[in-house]
């Protein structure tokens, strides 16, 4: 592949992802975190929980080799919820989908992914 063709196809996969957290970009009590297939090497999952009013928080997952979607769901659960507390409800759902949701006079919030190295974990975010 030519530096040409390389920085074209990095520029487009680039924007996608800026694409996909502008999509998020609206407030909502509950989104859904949907995992699919598997990790193919160890990499890092962050996603950032902004509420409408207060600071982020972003939350980083580490994630090994070989975990599959229900095992990836998991471990991201409890990243979520060691990181906000109370404030937000956090569980698992089907086995591969996470849930997070505002607690009691918590704000809206939006929810995006700001980074993922994991090859082969699909991830998608929706408002539910």
């Amino acid at each position: 592949m030519t530096n040409l063709r390389k920085t074209l196809v990095l520029s487009a996969i680039m924007a996608l992802s800026v694409l996909g957290g502008v999509a998020n970009a609206d407030p909502s009590g509950k989104w859904r975190v949907v995992f699919d297939h598997w990790a193919e090497a160890d990499g890092e999952l962050v996603l950032r929980i902004a509420p409408v009013t207060g600071d982020p928080i972003d939350v980083t997952t580490k994630i090994p080799k070989g975990m599959t979607e229900n095992d990836v769901a998991t471990l991201v659960t409890g990243a979520i919820k060691a990181s906000v507390g109370k404030a937000y409800k956090v569980e698992v759902d089907d086995g591969e989908d996470v849930i997070i949701k505002k607690a009691g006079k918590t704000p809206k919030f939006e929810l995006t992914m700001v980074s993922s190295s994991v090859t082969g974990l699909n991830v998608k975010i929706k408002r539910s």
